[in-house]
C-alpha cells in the first residue's frame, strides 16, 4: 500500500548510497525511490529487539528486496565508520524529532542528533564520500521574524529538539569549512504524507477525523501557521540536491511550498475531505510552553530552486487527499493500534 509514487532520477544508477533514518517516515520515501532510480541502496533502520525495520517492512516486496538493509545506532562512531566504507553518497536524516520528548529527554536529543551527526560527518570525512546531504528542519528558525523565511533569517532555539538541530547544521558548516567536506544542509518545511507518525499534526487529526472510537478530534493550538510540503515533493527535493553541482557546501538550502495555512484550516480541510462532523476540541496536553511555540513557518525556496530546478508539484489539498486515503485503508485492514483515552 504505497500511493505515494515519487520523482525518479536516472543520476543515482548504480550509485552506492546510504540512508540513516531509513526506517522512518521521510527515509522510507526516499530509500525506495533510489532503489527505483537504480541505486544501491543499504538502509540504516536502528536497531531494536522487536525484529522489526519501521517502514521498510511494508515496502512493496521488490523494493524492499532491493535494499540492503543494516541495523544499527548513528550514536556508534565506530560502527558509522564501518557502514560508511566504499559509499559514494551518504543521505542522513537518522534523528529525534518528536518535539514534546525533546522537552522531557534533551540529552538524547545531543547525543543522537549531535554526537550522531558528527560520528557520520566523521566517517564520510574519513571514507572521502562524495556527497552528504544533512537534513535539517525549519524549526532551527524559530518563530519567523520576517516572511517568508530565507536561510539567512536567525537562528533561534525554541526547544531543546530545535537547539539539538542548530547544533548538527553547525557541527555540518564546520566540517564543510575546516575539511573540505562535500556536505550540504537541506532543510524541509514541514512534511506530511503517508507512513508519517501520529505525533505530527495531520496525521493525528486524519486518524481521529476516521476513526470512530475518537468522539471529538483533539488538537494543540489552532492558530500558528505551517508550510506544508507532501511528501513526494520533499523526498524530489533531496534527490535533486544528492547530486546536484553548483551546490554551496555547508550551507542550508530550505525546501518548502511558499504557502502557509494555519493548524485550524487544515482541520477543516480534514473534515470535510472525510466527511467527519465531530466538534474540535483544544486539549491542554496537546500545547506547547507559551514561548516555545513557533508561531509562524514559510519557506523562501528559491535558493533550492536556483540551484538544482526543484519545485513543489502537490497542492495541498491533493496531498491530504492521498493521505486521508492511505489512512482509510489502514484503518480498514487493522493495520493500527487502538486509540486510548477515548470512549468507544
Amino acid at each position: 500500500m504505497n500511493p505515494v509514487i515519487t520523482r525518479q532520477d536516472e543520476n543515482y544508477k548504480s550509485r552506492r548510497v546510504t540512508v540513516t533514518g531509513a526506517d522512518g517516515f521521510i527515509g522510507s520515501h526516499l530509500a525506495e525511490a533510489l532503489v527505483r532510480s537504480g541505486a544501491e541502496v543499504t538502509a540504516l533502520a536502528q536497531y531494536n529487539a522487536f525484529d522489526r525495520n519501521g517502514w521498510l517492512d511494508e515496502l512493496d516486496p521488490a523494493a524492499r528486496a532491493s535494499l540492503r538493509i543494516v541495523r544499527g545506532d548513528i550514536r556508534d562512531g565506530a560502527f558509522m565508520m564501518r557502514l560508511l566504507a566504499d559509499q559514494d553518497i551518504v543521505f542522513h536524516l537518522a534523528a529525534l524529532i518528536a518535539i514534546p520528548y525533546s522537552y522531557a529527554a534533551p540529552q538524547s536529543y545531543v547525543e543522537t542528533n549531535v554526537t550522531g551527526t558528527l560520528n557520520v560527518l566523521e566517517a564520510a570525512r574519513t571514507h572521502g564520500i562524495a556527497r552528504v546531504v544533512h537534513t535539517s528542519t525549519s524549526e532551527v528558525y524559530g518563530t519567523a521574524q520576517t516572511l517568508p523565511i530565507a536561510e539567512s533569517h536567525p537562528l533561534q532555539a525554541q526547544s531543546p529538539y530545535a537547539a539539538s538541530k542548530i547544533a548538527a547544521d553547525k557541527l555540518a558548516q564546520s566540517y564543510a569549512l575546516s575539511f573540505d567536506l562535500p556536505v550540504v544542509v537541506l532543510r524541509p518545511f514541514n512534511t506530511y504524507g503517508p507512513r508519517q507518525s501520529e505525533r505530527a499534526v495531520i496525521p493525528s487529526v486524519i486518524r481521529q477525523a476516521l476513526d470512530p472510537a475518537c468522539g471529538a478530534i483533539r488538537i494543540g493550538d489552532p492558530t500558528p501557521t505551517r508550510d506544508f510540503t507532501f511528501i513526494g515533493d520533499t523526498v524530489a527535493a533531496f534527490l535533486a540536491i544528492g547530486h546536484a553541482t553548483g551546490i554551496a557546501h555547508g550551507e542550508p538550502y530550505n525546501a518548502g511550498t511558499g504557502k502557509a495555512v494555519s493548524i485550524g484550516e487544515v482541520v477543516e480541510h480534514i473534515r470535510i475531505l472525510t466527511g467527519a462532523n465531530k466538534p474540535i476540541e483544544t486539549e491542554d496536553a496537546r500545547m506547547r510552553p507559551e514561548r516555545s511555540e513557533v508561531r509562524a513557518l514559510l519557506a523562501d525556496a528559491r535558493r533550492l530552486a536556483a540551484a538544482t530546478a526543484w519545485a513543489p508539484r502537490v497542492e495541498l489539498a491533493n496531498g491530504l487527499a492521498q493521505t486521508v486515503d492511505w489512512w482509510r485503508a489502514r484503518l480498514a485492514a487493522g493495520a493500527v493500534r487502538p486509540l486510548t483515552g477515548y470512549a468507544t
